[in-house]
C-alpha cells in the first residue's frame, strides 16, 4: 500500500538544482545522453509524442526533440523547469516543459506514444500510481521507460560511473556521496517488478547493468 506523501521528493531547487545541471552537462555526459536517446527512440515514427517526467536540466529531452519528435516535459521543480526551457531555447529546439507531479499528469489519455522517466522514480512517494498515470496517457502499444539506480548496484559500480563523468576532485566526491544514498532508494528488480504487477500495466521487462535498472512497460493493445 502506498504512502501519501509527495509523489516527487526531495524536490531540487535554487542553487542545488542549478549545481545538478552543471555536473550532468559535462561533454562526455551530454554525449551519452545523445546516444541514449537515439537508442530509446529507434523505431518511433518521425514527429512521434514524447513525455519525459522529471527532466531535470532537461538535456534528455533537447537530444530527443532534436532527433524530429515532439517533446513535453513535467518536472516537480520550478528550477529546472526553467533551466530545461533554457536549455531547449539555446539548442533550438521546442520543447515544452510544464509544472506538475508525476502522480497527477495534466494530460489527456492516450497523449503520447513514449514516456522517458530517467534517473528520478527511486524519489517518488506513489510509484503505483505513478506508472497508473503514465499507462493512462500513453497510446495503446506505447511504452514507458524507467531508467534508474539498480539498488544492487555495488559501491565499485558507483565508482566506474563516477569516473566517465571526468568531473573535477571535489565534484567527484560530491557526486559520489549523494549517489550511495540514493542507492538505498533505489529498487531492485524483484521490487520493481512487484510495483509493474500492482500497476495497470501488470508486466514489464528489466534490464541491470552496474548502477543502472531499465525497466520497459508497455501498454497492451486493446482486444
Amino acid at each position: 500500500m502506498e504512502n501519501t506523501r509527495q509523489s516527487q521528493a526531495p524536490k531540487m531547487e535554487g542553487a542545488m538544482a542549478r549545481w545538478y545541471a552543471r555536473q550532468r552537462g559535462s561533454a562526455p555526459q551530454v554525449a551519452q545522453v545523445r546516444r541514449y536517446a537515439a537508442q530509446i527512440t529507434a523505431g518511433l515514427p518521425n514527429g512521434a509524442a514524447i513525455l519525459e517526467v522529471a527532466p531535470g536540466p532537461g538535456y534528455l529531452a533537447v537530444e530527443m526533440a532534436r532527433l524530429g519528435f515532439a517533446v513535453t516535459g513535467l518536472d516537480l521543480s520550478r528550477t529546472f523547469v526553467d533551466i530545461a526551457t533554457a536549455n531547449a531555447r539555446r539548442a533550438g529546439v521546442d520543447v515544452d516543459v510544464k509544472l506538475g507531479d508525476a502522480a497527477d499528469l495534466p494530460f489527456d489519455a492516450e497523449s503520447f506514444d513514449l514516456i522517458v522517466c530517467q534517473a528520478a522514480f527511486k524519489n517518488f512517494g506513489r510509484p503505483v500510481r505513478a506508472l497508473n498515470e503514465m499507462h493512462r496517457v500513453l497510446r495503446d502499444g506505447g511504452t514507458a521507460v524507467i531508467h534508474d539506480m539498480n539498488r544492487d548496484a555495488s559501491r565499485a559500480d558507483i565508482d566506474e560511473e563516477v569516473a566517465k563523468m571526468e568531473l573535477s576532485r571535489l565534484n567527484s566526491l560530491m557526486t559520489r556521496i549523494p549517489l550511495n544514498t540514493l542507492r538505498r532508494r533505489a529498487y531492485s528488480r524483484a521490487r520493481f517488478e512487484s510495483l509493474a504487477a500492482e500497476s495497470a500495466f501488470r508486466t514489464c521487462d528489466i534490464r541491470t547493468d552496474g548502477i543502472t535498472l531499465e525497466a520497459r512497460l508497455t501498454k497492451r493493445r486493446a482486444a
